[in-house]
């Protein structure tokens, strides 16, 4: 481990204290110095390479596994199994039948470690309670000391590589206010009031509001909502103009207060919506009268409806939906405690609706069932009951609706939407965040995604310190709830709905869900983003966004269709949802795959098998079988080759699993056979994203170490989370690639022997370049051959003897081969199995099907049938099919007219 890392004294100032003057530099071992390894045995050695800034505190040997205590992980390695838990991720720790650990993690799983005394578990149960305690300070969280140590790798890119993100999220408020189209000049502005986070600590230092609304008017409204969480714009529909803003709830309490400037804001929103229509709308843009109102209304004015009729008269805005996620009810009983729920007489043309949406309290208490019914043995005989009494999937079908709600009202009706609930950092980040994505198809791509949880998770202050519990100083469990993890759990029944509209995968999820406890990255360090900008975590730590770049093939959708603009309308019913098992259930992963566990197989033909059908259903026991996770031998190389690999006998799989619901078809292919003459029986996979592809291939086994290598671990010293589809895609992907470069050496073979032949006897012609340029020529009957060996007369003629012959009589279209063709002819984009290519009839080049899709027919090659020409045959032949045209017409004798 390298000991050369510094951190500047810039750094030391986010400790609370600015070093000494005369320092210039602090080495990491000295800021976070590793601690001393206490061993129980001396022959023992660490079981896993540690990470920057990670160091072994214990090391030990538990009844059948050897077990390690890290600054940054709890390591326990089975005979056949590994577990890998960030001790942030873990929630408690016990000690049960005097020889097991029971150590429950934040993510529902549980982990059992059995000792041979009941003082050798004792002392581990203190070893780990002491590690997993709250931190004093927020620089015991292992992020810090990371980031330092990351910072002495000799390669200077690097410590950009892991520790930065990208220019789209520190730039994203301005790029998403340009890319959502709004009207900055006449209809909307960003306000600095909250600038150096005065007026709201967990709001963003800009806001959204309409133009006219000054900044005193947001000092009252803040008075006046809850946490001075004042409502503000967070998305614009392009099409209809219709926005979505959030808030907190109003402070009515028992005694009905009311606040003119709040409402005016609220009813404000729906009035710019409709000053700033979108693409849709039939008013076309905003005139002169419009922006004049605007400037006029842009100074210090009385806050009454009546106060800008200049605008007020020039759009009908829209009837404007408050969204309450919570019940009725309980907003009534928030009024003892000052809130409440906005009444409709006081908020001209709006609409309230409640959503009766369960609160951290519910949802904790539903998780920790949830956990409780995971841990289980497999294959218990009241397993759906039990799974339906946790309520887990009724809290996450509430959720959907409550979005579905928020995205027709936006998308079908042009309404503006307000979404709150108590303090506006819980369920309204659920609400609004799952909207977005089904209304956006640009939150549903990788970029996206990560502006989407900076934007309205990070910047609007949901509590990730206090709600994952790795806050310091902080003791109140009541303050815990996966939220977050509820929220991606719905992220994650969309995927499976919607399979082919996603650009990350299951396993770009399940990782955001293991850090979002891990403290390996800050990230989700601290409650709002006024904390972080103090302790200055985003320049003393990792962001978890270098890990899931978009750039990581790994995290990529094979399934991916990207283009599509339309709006997701999910099934909210909870028979529609299902168990996120690759988190919630222990069998999920590698590490739990004790003995006792490996009493069920499932072989690598059987997968096969599954995943080549129409779909992946159910089994009749109602637990569905799923191979453990299918790590990658190299995470940096996805498209390494296993195909060729000797399938093992059986691969281990739990019982209680469960596969994913739906799964694009797979249909057989209507034309055009394998290019070499195969059509592979006649069975090709169809899908949006890889065209064709051969059951075969598809249908060949999965290798043992493809599976599960039982060391291998991801860059952030976790194991690699892999669906199986997934990984039957990439297998696909590796075994065509093998396949066209084995292609490509026939072809090299090929030319090598043709250019041995022409050494030898002098050709006739000028030798053709087969790499670039292949003639296909046409079927003979060998007569011509025969003749041309037997008589040579005519090599004696006189070129006066040959009689002149039309030049396009003689020309052959030369056709470049399939499996020489690497990239478009046009664009030069690189084909596989998503990019199919295209012959051109005209020209015989290989093109892209974006480079390749007009028809036309072609006489001159004696078709007469329309057939694929590329984009420049096709202008030249219109060209010139226009100019005879023309010349016949030219040629034609004009008429006399009749008298």
């Amino acid at each position: 481990m390298s000991l050369t890392a510094r951190v500047s004294c810039s750094m030391l100032s986010c400790f609370g204290e600015e070093g000494p003057p005369s320092l210039e530099y602090i080495q990491a071992k000295d800021l976070f110095p590793p601690k001393e390894l206490v061993k129980e045995e001396e022959n023992l050695q660490v079981p896993f390479t540690v990470l920057q800034g990670e160091g072994v505190e214990f090391l030990g040997r538990a009844a059948d596994a050897l077990i390690a205590i890290s600054n940054y992980r709890l390591h326990i390695k089975f005979k056949d199994s590994v577990i890998n838990v960030p001790l942030r991720m873990i929630d408690s720790v016990e000690s049960r039948d005097m020889f097991q650990l029971h150590i429950a993690c934040k993510d529902s799983k549980v982990v059992r470690c059995h000792f041979s005394t009941f003082k050798q578990c004792q002392e581990w149960l203190s070893r780990l309670s002491r590690a997993t305690a709250r931190p004093a300070k927020p620089e015991d969280l292992f992020a810090f000391a990371y980031h330092a140590w990351c910072l002495g790798l000799t390669e200077e890119d690097q410590h950009t590589h892991l520790c930065q993100p990208g220019e789209h999220i520190r730039c994203r408020q301005e790029a998403e206010l340009v890319r959502m189209g709004f009207d900055l000049q006449n209809v909307w502005r960003i306000s600095h009031i909250n600038s150096n986070y005065k007026l709201c600590p967990s709001y963003p230092q800009k806001l959204l509001v309409p133009v006219w609304i000054t900044d005193k008017e947001l000092e009252n409204v803040a008075s006046f909502r809850s946490w001075k969480r004042i409502p503000v714009v967070v998305y614009r529909h392009l099409r209809n103009g219709a926005a979505i803003a959030r808030c907190s709830q109003p402070e009515i309490s028992w005694w009905g207060w009311r606040n003119a400037d709040d409402e005016y804001l609220v009813t404000s929103i729906a009035k710019a919506c409709a000053l700033d229509p979108g693409t849709r709308a039939t008013g076309g843009s905003l005139g002169t009268g419009n922006s004049d109102a605007s400037e006029a209304c842009d100074t210090d004015f009385d806050s009454s409806l009546t106060a800008c009729s200049g605008v007020e008269s020039t759009a009908a805005p829209q009837k404007l939906l408050i969204l309450d996620a919570r019940s009725y009810t309980a907003a009534v009983a928030n009024r003892a405690k000052g809130g409440g729920c906005e009444c409709e007489e006081y908020y001209p043309n709006c609409e309230v609706v409640f959503m009766g949406m369960a609160n951290i309290h519910a949802i904790r208490n539903s998780f920790q069932y949830l956990r409780a019914v995971c841990s289980q043995m497999p294959d218990p005989s009241n397993w759906l009951s039990a799974l339906e009494s946790t309520k887990w999937l009724q809290h996450l079908s509430m959720m959907l609706k409550a979005a579905v709600l928020v995205a027709n009202t936006v998308d079908r009706e042009g309404r503006p939407v307000l979404v709150h609930c108590s303090d506006g950092w819980d369920r309204t980040p659920q609400i609004v965040a799952l909207a977005k994505i089904l209304l956006d198809p640009y939150y549903r791509t990788l970029e996206g995604f990560q502006v989407l949880v900076e934007s309205d998770w990070l910047d609007f202050g949901h509590k990730f310190g206090d709600r994952c519990g790795h806050q310091e100083n902080a003791e109140d469990q009541n303050e815990q709830c996966p939220v977050f993890l509820q929220w991606l759990d719905s992220v994650h029944q969309l995927l499976k709905q919607f399979p082919c509209l996603f650009e990350f995968n299951e396993a770009f999820l399940v990782k955001l869900v293991q850090h979002t406890y891990s403290c390996l990255y800050g990230t989700f360090l601290a409650n709002n983003p006024c904390e972080r900008e103090k302790r200055n975590i985003y320049k003393r730590t990792c962001s978890v966004w270098a890990l899931l770049r978009a750039g990581n093939k790994n995290f990529h959708n094979f399934l991916y269709t990207p283009g599509s603009d339309m709006v997701l309308h999910p099934v909210c019913h909870v028979r529609a949802l299902h168990l996120w098992t690759a988190v919630y259930l222990p069998a999920s992963s590698p590490c739990t795959l004790g003995e006792e566990n490996m009493d069920l197989y499932l072989s690598p033909v059987a997968q096969s098998q599954e995943f080549s059908g129409r779909s992946l259903d159910r089994s009749q026991s109602g637990h569905p079988l799923q191979p453990t996770e299918c790590y990658l031998p190299n995470s940096s190389d996805p498209s390494t080759d296993f195909v060729n690999q000797d399938p093992p006998e059986s691969v281990a799989s739990i019982s209680h699993q469960e596969q994913p619901s739906s799964v694009p078809d797979l249909i057989d292919g209507e034309e055009d056979t394998d290019k070499r003459g195969n059509n592979r029986n006649g069975q090709l996979l169809e899908n949006p994203r890889f065209g064709k592809v051969s059951l075969d291939l598809a249908r060949k086994p999965i290798s043992q170490s493809q599976i599960m290598p039982p060391l291998y671990l991801d860059d952030d010293g976790l194991p690699f989370p892999t669906d199986v589809i997934q990984h039957r895609l990439r297998q696909i992907e590796a075994g065509y690639k093998q396949e066209v470069e084995q292609l490509r050496r026939q072809v090299r073979e090929l030319q090598m022997r043709l250019d041995i032949r022409h050494c030898c006897a002098p050709p006739a012609e000028p030798p053709m370049d087969y790499e670039d340029d292949f003639t296909c020529l046409k079927e003979s009957d060998g007569s011509d051959t025969e003749d041309f060996g037997s008589d040579h007369s005519e090599d004696c003629l006189s070129e006066a003897s040959w009689e002149p012959v039309d030049k396009k009589e003689t020309e052959v279209t030369r056709w470049v081969p399939d499996h020489m063709a690497s990239h478009c002819y046009n664009c030069d984009c690189e084909f596989w199995l998503a990019k199919r290519r295209h012959h051109c009839r005209n020209c015989g080049n290989v093109f892209c099907a974006g480079c390749c899709h007009l028809k036309l027919p072609i006489p001159d090659q004696q078709l007469y049938d329309p057939v694929l020409v590329c984009n420049s045959c096709y202008e030249h032949i219109q060209v010139s099919r226009a100019r005879e045209l023309m010349s016949q017409h030219l040629k034609k004798p004009i008429a006399t007219a009749s008298s």
